[in-house]
């Protein structure tokens, strides 16, 4: 069955679907048309901002309105000051005295301007800090609102696409850009700011000469398209490195973490994972390096364009004033506002360019949430049975791994019936665990149907089905929490029933554990967070089979969960998991004989198949795989 994913959106045709478990790369945009259209996603961004907060958008852009109109009346200001600065000094008989031209009135205007000028400066200063204060405010919580929307859908996408190197690729740079587009809020709100402090510059120019404004569009579109190019290259840069840039990640991890210190140093590791970081690292540099270069070189050359174009008009104006066109505050202000028309539109437009690369980079993340999972609820579920009453039948169940050639599992046929304990016994790659995650629906089967009291597991809720399904993975993880929360994981939602916690634990014998912890149950485990208590691997079984009666699911799945206990440990293990799982169904993996007798059936599996079902004396009778397991077993302990 092909994957659900949905890419491109908004008007743009999707590429060919991958087959099932694949991603289809998302081609990288190559023309300027298709760069320009990256900006199909500030619209859903704009709209992700203002759901954000409403109040603190609709806050900084009044005042970036505001704020806009201030430059402009601050140079004519200045103008008018020049002005009445001229026409006092050029004035006949002026006083001797600054107080006599105070008593005459000769500088109430002069005096009122600067009172004008100074307020617009502080009012500019003030605006300025709210804009920013706002600015970041929104900032984060959009970063933050953001990245938990990311983990929202995360969590509704399948074991399958984590499982997937081309979708971690895009889970990665999704990630970055949850965090990483920050600035594009105070960028795009600043655009518009300088929207309207260019229009009301540029009335002023066009009053007295609009060829001007001709003249310097012509000079900065070099300089646009210039930049344009770039950012598209630097982007098309990051794409196609991303998964050299998990790898890195990957590699500085792997060489300074707790989890894989032990190894490291008894192996010896540090010199090469050093070296191997330093080879990446040294080809991103070079790769942006030349980047960097050709961009810098270019970019002075375009832009030196716009700096003639300013000073063809600064001469212009200056020549009107000489031959009496323009007063000197009127050069004054139209030089000052070409030069800063001059530097807002170049900004505009190179921020124009950076904004279409923040798009293309926005299509990291939208496209992400555009992933549609395979797995999920039907319209209408059927109410999931309490009790289970018949149990579940694999009826010729197939599944093949995405991408894989070889089936993990096919043909299977056999009945798990309600309140039996089922062990599952076969060798490495005999598929015990992927029929596990077949019966939790973690994937659903490419060939055949699993049923439950008579019907199709995918007729019922995911979620519903899920929690009634107790299940320990024999690489389960270690949450760094209290001791409590760990357990309390199996029922998150009765998080703060100490009581049961506490039940949960002395069924799996993870009380003793918690017993010998400084802090007991509210003692932080594993040692990445400061304070926090390591414990040994056959600890952390004990506190993770605890989740499992947490939970108290109808079904229970123990896959290798005593992997890291002794031989006395683990028979205490089952005999209490013999007792507790008593009206309930239970399914048990492991490859100690000895535990595995306990149980009423056990299905042999081998090369993806069932190659016998019965108890364990009736195996051992038929002779086989599993009486030759056995013996071999057995053998290591005479």
């Amino acid at each position: 069955m092909p994957r659900q994913y949905t890419m491109g959106g908004r008007g743009t045709p999707p590429p060919p679907m991958p087959q099932h478990g694949g991603v289809a790369p998302r081609p990288q945009p190559r023309t300027m048309r298709e760069r320009v259209g990256a900006l199909r996603n500030i619209p859903p961004f704009l709209r992700l901002v203002w759901c954000t907060s409403p109040s603190l958008t609709v806050a900084t852009l009044l005042l970036r309105r505001v704020r806009a109109l201030l430059p402009v009346a601050t140079l004519y200001v200045g103008k008018l000051i020049i002005d009445e600065v001229v026409a006092l000094a050029t004035a006949p008989g002026t006083p001797a005295s600054l107080r006599a031209w105070y008593d005459a009135g000769l500088l109430d205007r002069m005096l009122w301007l600067l009172a004008a000028e100074f307020g617009l400066a502080v009012l500019s200063d003030l605006l300025g800090r709210l804009v920013s204060l706002l600015d970041s405010l929104l900032s984060e919580r959009f970063s933050n609102t953001t990245s938990v929307r990311l983990m929202e859908h995360a969590a509704t996408l399948d074991l399958e696409d984590f499982e997937d190197s081309e979708l971690q690729d895009r889970l990665d740079r999704a990630r970055r850009q949850a965090s990483g587009r920050m600035t594009l809020i105070s960028q795009l709100f600043g655009q518009a700011q300088d929207v309207v402090t260019i229009f009301s510059f540029a009335a002023g120019l066009v009053v007295y000469a609009p060829w001007l404004i001709a003249l310097l569009l012509v000079a900065l579109v070099p300089a646009f398209l210039g930049e344009a190019h770039f950012n598209a290259q630097s982007y098309a840069l990051a794409w196609a490195r991303t998964p050299e840039q998990r790898e890195l990640d990957y590699v500085r991890q792997t060489g300074a973490s707790v989890e894989t210190a032990k190894e490291v140093k008894i192996f010896g590791l540090n010199a090469f994972l050093i070296e191997r970081y330093r080879t990446l690292a040294e080809g991103f540099y070079r790769a942006n390096r030349a980047l960097a270069l050709r961009r810098a070189t270019w970019g002075g050359l375009l832009t030196a364009l716009g700096t003639v174009g300013y000073y063809v008009a600064y001469a212009y104006l200056a020549w009107r004033t000489i031959t009496g066109g323009l007063t000197i505050g009127d050069l004054t202000f139209l030089a000052g506002s070409f030069r800063r028309l001059h530097q807002m539109m170049e900004g505009l437009l190179l921020g124009f360019t950076q904004l279409a690369s923040q798009a293309l980079y926005l299509d990291d993340l939208f496209s992400f949430f555009e992933i549609v999972p395979e797995i999920d609820s039907p319209p209408n579920p059927r109410p999931f049975p309490r009790p289970i009453r018949q149990g579940f039948v694999f009826e010729d169940v197939g599944f093949r791994y995405p991408g894989a050639e070889r089936w993990a599992v096919r043909h299977l046929a056999f009945v798990l019936q309600a309140g039996e304990v089922l062990a599952l016994v076969g060798e490495n790659g005999a598929g015990k665990t992927t029929l596990v995650k077949l019966l939790s629906r973690l994937y659903d089967p490419d060939e055949g149907r699993i049923l439950l009291d008579g019907h199709d597991l995918r007729e019922y809720d995911l979620l519903e089905l899920r929690a009634n399904i107790g299940v320990i993975f024999q690489d389960f993880v270690r949450f760094h929490l209290t001791a409590a929360d760990n357990i309390a994981v199996g029922r998150i939602e009765a998080r703060g029933d100490r009581g049961r916690i506490e039940a949960a634990a002395v069924q799996s014998g993870a009380d003793q554990v918690i017993a010998g912890l400084p802090g007991g149950y509210d003692q932080v485990i594993g040692k990445r967070f400061r304070k926090g208590i390591d414990l040994s691997g056959g600890e952390w079984q004990k506190i993770a089979i605890a989740r499992a009666y947490m939970r108290d699911a109808q079904l229970l799945i123990l896959d290798e969960p005593t992997a890291a206990l002794d031989a006395r440990s683990e028979f205490e293990v089952f005999q209490r998991f013999k007792q507790l799982s008593h009206g309930k169904t239970a399914v048990l993996i492991s490859h100690r004989f000895s535990s595995v007798r306990m149980a009423d059936r056990i299905v042999v599996l081998g090369d993806g198949r069932v190659e016998a079902v019965g108890t364990h004396e009736e195996l051992l009778q038929r002779g086989g795989r599993y009486a030759e397991l056995f013996e071999l077993q057995a053998a290591g302990y005479r």
